[in-house]
């Protein structure tokens, strides 16, 4: 039971940490970034099952992160009101040419990184989209104008 307990703290703690950290495609990290989830990764292994190397502890570490995964995706499916906590809101950082640089600045996202993207989209230039909305996967959409 200890070991359940355990997991779930620490799903709770990387589930946090991920909404506090920001929203970052796999593809746009850093390499450091990488390293660091990486490191979160194995030092929340270490304190959820400390030297417990068995099977059972393993299925049953295992079957919490993903009972609680599953969890969280029913809430947030299932009751429209949690869906903004538990998987963010889209985020407009483009509007008609123009970065919003709030929403940039507390995204931590570059102009630069945002003329790439559009770029990435086929456009020439932030001033040839309408919107750009940061999705709540990290990525972002563009809608040229016409």
């Amino acid at each position: 039971m200890d070991l359940v307990i355990r997991a779930a703290v620490a799903f709770a703690f990387v589930y946090l940490i991920t909404r506090v950290i920001g929203r970052r495609e796999l593809s746009s990290m850093q390499p450091f970034d990488l390293i660091l989830l990486v490191m979160i990764g194995d030092l929340v292994q270490q304190g959820v099952t400390q030297n417990d190397f068995s099977v059972t502890g393993a299925v049953l570490v295992g079957g919490t992160i993903a009972l609680l995964t599953v969890a969280v995706s029913y809430l947030s499916f299932r009751f429209p009101r949690l869906r903004p906590a538990l998987d963010g809101e889209p985020v407009i950082v483009v509007e008609d040419g123009k970065p919003i640089e709030r929403n940039l600045r507390r995204n931590r996202i570059t102009v630069e990184e945002l003329a790439a993207a559009a770029r990435q989209s086929q456009l020439a230039s932030i001033e040839d989209v309408r919107w750009g909305v940061l999705e709540t996967n990290g990525q972002i959409s563009f809608i040229p104008k016409t």
